[in-house]
């Protein structure tokens, strides 16, 4: 089982994840990458890479013979599958294994058993771990699920059994609405999984996630690593992971962890995996959920816990090395938070972001970590998940890891992309999750009306529009003053006029060290000794010292400030008099109602009309996908389809123009 170059059959943070553990461990590694990753860091921090095909993960990512064939070509010993893509297939593994390969992970077997819920729910069964009430049988006839499910009652859902991340997943409130439900499960089972075998189980509405890391090896030892809360979730995607579960009686606790290794001893598992399971707060019940046969997203808050690198003991065990601790020997030391940074935009449904990262600076400080993908300068594309980095605060308690966490938030500094930032922050503040009241499907009543993006307050926006004048002031002054000078004017106060998104009047008076700030109507700032040194910008307010990250985009005919500071990271508009002179001056410049644009580059996936169909506005006319999110683009007009610009199939853009429509008179 000796190898010395290991093949990582992923991308992104979790292969930089693993190449560091090999590096530690003295092994080569061999990065595989798609044509849209060749300039990926990954790529650039492995001792060999290797073009495995296109963009599309279905020809590159997800092609095992492709994988396979890398691992021939660069002598690889081993592979790692990280998770994702190909992490959990069973025909993976076992390729691997009869390549003659080292597969990074448990048996396929092993995977097989875990893979389908189904067996999962049956080997927990069989090693004594609870399960939720519901119907597993063979029978998959319609009479046969609406029986169980007029046996089992509502609310309960339907669930794949090959599925996860809430694929082929309906709940049900209404017996009546049970046929329909199995039916959706079913076809979208079939579509993402190829596999519509479904299984009900009683729906918990409050409950909470917790799971359990385990470690086996070849030699018969089984271990936890204590466990994790995960119960901040949308649409069944993790957002927020803590360790160990907070708020959780020791009994229930107990019955987690000695059913997690007795399961990993019934099936004889070896590698990293996570038991998961459903807590029930009301009453302190304990379901199993299912078992994870692969390294977890958020495995970094069980590091941080216990001082035991995940990853290292994957590798150490694939080379056939035993556990050398003691299930006793395991400590869980204080408190960590993982917050999953990704590029959407939470208050626009989510919606993907893409671009060039034009500013990349992660916080620095004790007890913080970064996992990351990505750095100042890296493209983000629409083809993979829009998850780039994780952010790990690590504290002697709960409390002070939220508010490690928070702050490292408040420090971090990017641009040129839109992220989730902001929206994790007001999770980690949010009093649900401060006082563990928090459940799986609670968002809704977390936000009751929706969240929207906290906007600057005045101070920021005085911030970011003193920084853009010391910007352009000191490019002004490095070239030609008098043709550069943009929104300076010299007067004897020396003002300059700069106008914020919603147009109102942000002035700047003064020389330094003494500048005022003026904000529409609010009272003027005064700022002593400011200065601006590449994108750090330093001044006194009051008497005290404001140090922010800041960054400066053109970006729609004006400036874009990304400033961070307390209250988390903005991005503020500000536009110059000569912005303003060229808008007035050169109409609106926009597309007109009566065209539909792609909002972000994408896959056409559908497309719902024909040219000269009458729709109405707000009907769905394109689905677009990216990042593995399906976009529904509605029509910006009641009229007539005059034009389509498109094709299934297609990749766009964005901006692109896809559909015009000739507008209906409705005067």
């Amino acid at each position: 089982m000796s190898f010395s170059r290991v093949l990582i059959a992923n991308r992104g943070e979790i292969a930089r994840r693993i190449q560091a553990s090999c590096r530690r461990l003295g092994l080569e590694t061999v990065a595989v990458f798609s044509q849209a990753d060749r300039d990926a860091l990954f790529v650039a921090e492995a001792d060999h890479a290797i073009c495995i095909g296109p963009a599309s993960p279905a020809e590159s990512y997800l092609k095992i013979e492709a994988i396979l064939d890398a691992a021939r070509t660069s002598g690889a010993g081993a592979i790692h599958p990280g998770y994702g893509f190909l992490s959990e297939n069973p025909e993976f593994a076992a390729a691997v294994e009869a390549a003659g390969l080292v597969y990074v992970g448990p048996t396929s077997e092993a995977i097989r058993v875990m893979g389908s819920k189904i067996t999962a729910k049956a080997a927990a069964e069989d090693a004594g771990v609870p399960t939720l009430p519901g119907y597993r049988g063979d029978d998959q006839s319609d009479a046969a699920l609406l029986a169980a499910a007029e046996k089992l009652g509502v609310p309960f859902l339907v669930k794949a059994s090959a599925g996860g991340g809430g694929r082929g997943m309906r709940l049900v409130e209404d017996l009546g609405d049970a046929a329909q439900a199995i039916a959706s499960a079913r076809t979208e089972a079939k579509g993402a999984f190829g596999d519509d075998t479904v299984f009900l189980e009683r729906y918990l509405g409050r409950a909470r996630h917790i799971e359990v890391q385990v470690l086996g090896d070849t030699h018969g030892n089984h271990l936890h690593l204590w466990d994790r809360d995960c119960s901040l979730q949308r649409n069944h995607q993790k957002l927020i992971e803590e360790a160990p579960a907070p708020d959780l009686p020791e009994g229930a606790r107990q019955v987690m962890l000695d059913a997690a290794v007795g399961l990993g001893k019934a099936i004889n598992y070896r590698s990293a995996g996570t038991v998961e399971y459903l807590y029930d707060p009301a009453d302190q019940a304990v379901y199993f959920l299912e078992m994870n046969t692969r390294i977890q997203v958020e495995h970094p808050v069980t590091e941080a816990i216990t001082g035991i690198d995940l990853i290292d003991w994957q590798l150490r065990i694939a080379q056939g090395a035993a556990l050398t601790m003691t299930q006793d020997q395991i400590p869980c030391d204080g408190h960590a938070i993982e917050v999953r940074i990704a590029a959407e935009n939470p208050a626009e449904g989510f919606l993907p972001q893409t671009g060039t990262l034009s500013l990349w600076q992660p916080p620095q400080g004790p007890g913080l970590r970064l996992d990351s993908g990505v750095g100042q300068g890296s493209d983000i594309s629409h083809h993979y998940d829009s998850m780039i980095a994780k952010l790990i605060a690590h504290a002697p308690d709960r409390a002070s890891a939220i508010g490690r966490a928070v702050q490292g938030i408040d420090d971090f500094a990017t641009g040129g992309v839109g992220l989730n930032l902001s929206y994790q922050r007001e999770l980690l503040c949010h009093p649900d999750f401060v006082d563990v009241t928090h459940f799986t499907s609670g968002l809704d009543a977390m936000f009751p009306d929706g969240w929207a993006a906290p906007e600057p307050d005045p101070q920021t926006r005085a911030l970011a529009a003193l920084a853009l004048h010391l910007h352009l002031s000191q490019t002004a002054l490095a070239t030609n003053p008098w043709q550069s000078l943009g929104s300076w004017r010299l007067t004897d106060k020396g003002t300059a006029s700069y106008w914020d998104g919603e147009g109102a009047v942000i002035s700047v008076a003064g020389r330094r060290p003494d500048i005022e700030v003026t904000d529409g109507d609010d009272d003027p700032v005064n700022f002593q000794h400011s200065s601006l040194n590449d994108t750090r910008f330093n001044a006194t307010l009051n008497g005290e010292p404001i140090t922010r990250t800041v960054h400066f985009e053109r970006r729609d005919g004006q400036w874009c400030v990304y400033i961070n500071g307390q209250g988390g990271a903005f991005q503020v508009p500000v536009a110059t008099l000569e912005d303003r002179h060229l808008v007035q001056g050169g109409g609106d410049g926009g597309a007109s109602d009566d065209l539909l644009s792609a909002p972000m580059p994408g896959a056409v996936v559908e497309i719902n009309i024909t040219q000269g169909q009458q729709v109405n506005r707000g009907d769905t006319l394109v689905v677009l996908e990216a990042m593995k999110l399906l976009q529904s683009l509605a029509a910006p007009a009641t009229g007539t389809i005059a034009e389509i610009f498109c094709a299934q199939g297609d990749n766009v853009a964005g901006g692109a123009p896809l559909i015009r429509i000739d507008p209906k008179d409705e005067t």
